[in-house]
């Protein structure tokens, strides 16, 4: 579904897949095509809005599904943005995200998005979204985020990229603390990461009670917990993997 840049339209057909476009000269100005890919007419209209204002003379283009905007991108004219809604006809979690950065590499795509978690904009950015806006912010602040990704940046909420750092840097504590596991250890850790009580893991080990005890205590101990269920929520934050018990 595509419209017109600046003013309403009657939407063609999704099967025409040949978008109108906004009318203004683009000598001169430094972003010449915009693509809006979301479902939700208003929203659309919204950010319409914004890059008309932002953005003077670009050409707007609209799509209302995952295919359409992929067609639109597909018929070879080279654009400066897209802005994709996650959850699209066509689209789910970041499959369609997916789907857009391996067609068209070059072409950096802004999630627009009106759910804006710090797992949520991790996860846009690590499938290769070149930013994420939230539908929240004001106009001004949308029409500056695109800036910033025009200028070659990736733009992320300030309290959002505030919680990211913070949240790698805990990370990045947890990890620090593993490495002081000896190797013996790890394995003791891996064991508990599977739910095993200290009875499994001896006889998975063939150690006494009395060392499994030890492992756990010295295992809490550089963790810096106080208890399993602690030191495995550790664990699960960082991806550290369970180990799965050999003997029968």
């Amino acid at each position: 579904m595509m419209g017109v840049g600046g003013g309403v339209a009657s939407l063609p057909s999704r099967a025409a897949c040949h978008p109108i476009r906004s009318a203004g000269s683009r000598e001169g100005e430094a972003v010449d095509r915009v693509l809006i890919a979301d479902d939700h007419p208003l929203v659309r209209d919204g950010l319409r809005a914004v890059i008309s204002l932002a953005f003077e003379g670009c050409e707007l283009f609209e799509a209302a599904t995952l295919d359409e905007a992929l067609c639109i991108l597909g018929e070879g004219a080279e654009f400066d943005l897209v802005l994709l809604d996650l959850n699209m006809p066509g689209a789910s979690g970041f499959d369609g995200l997916d789907r857009m950065v391996a067609q068209f590499p070059a072409t950096p795509v802004v999630v627009v998005s009106g759910s804006h978690t710090a797992a949520l904009v991790r996860g846009a950015l690590a499938h290769g979204a070149a930013g994420f806006v939230p539908k929240s912010l004001r106009r001004s602040a949308i029409a500056e985020a695109l800036r910033a990704v025009l200028d070659g940046e990736v733009y992320v909420p300030a309290d959002i990229a505030e919680e990211i750092t913070t949240e790698d840097a805990a990370e990045a504590s947890i990890r620090r603390r593993i490495d002081l596991l000896t190797p013996q250890q790890r394995v003791v850790f891996g064991l508990m990461v599977a739910g095993r009580l200290n009875k499994q893991i001896a006889y998975e080990l063939d150690v006494s009670m009395t060392t499994v005890k030890a492992h756990v205590s010295a295992v809490l101990a550089k963790l810096e917990v106080f208890n399993r269920t602690q030191a495995v929520i550790l664990a699960n934050r960082v991806g550290f993997p369970p180990v799965i018990p050999t003997r029968k």
